[in-house]
């Protein structure tokens, strides 16, 4: 069974750093291309970033420049270091493992974690 535990949420007033992590159990981590969502209520999950087994990045616009994701295949973790923080930038962020295989396709998320950034 693959878990994905995320945590380094929590409050910081806008212009603050954070940095998430999300450590994987249960699966060979570094198959995975690792992805980092956000939600705020009543709208979709967003994709924030994603790195590839092979180190690869990408971010979503809204972040570039701020975020930087980055792994361990050897801890099993993936990071979001978040800096100049807004208050748009509040929501739950979840951390994702994907893999495709032909004919098949393996998805895990996290619980989520937490991000308030007041004004």
């Amino acid at each position: 069974q693959v878990q994905l535990v995320e945590s380094g949420g929590g409050l910081v007033q806008a212009g603050g750093s954070l940095r998430l992590s999300c450590a994987a159990s249960g699966t060979i981590f570094s198959f995975y291309t690792m992805d980092w969502y956000r939600q705020v209520p009543g709208k979709q999950r967003e994709l924030v970033a994603t790195i590839t087994s092979g180190g690869a990045t990408n971010y979503a616009d809204s972040v570039k420049g701020r975020f930087t994701i980055s792994r361990d295949n050897a801890k099993n973790t993936v990071w979001l270091q978040m800096n100049n923080l807004a208050p748009e930038d509040t929501a739950v962020f979840y951390c994702k493992a994907g893999r495709s295989l032909p004919g098949r396709k393996y998805e895990y998320w996290g619980q989520g974690t937490q991000v308030t950034v007041s004004s």
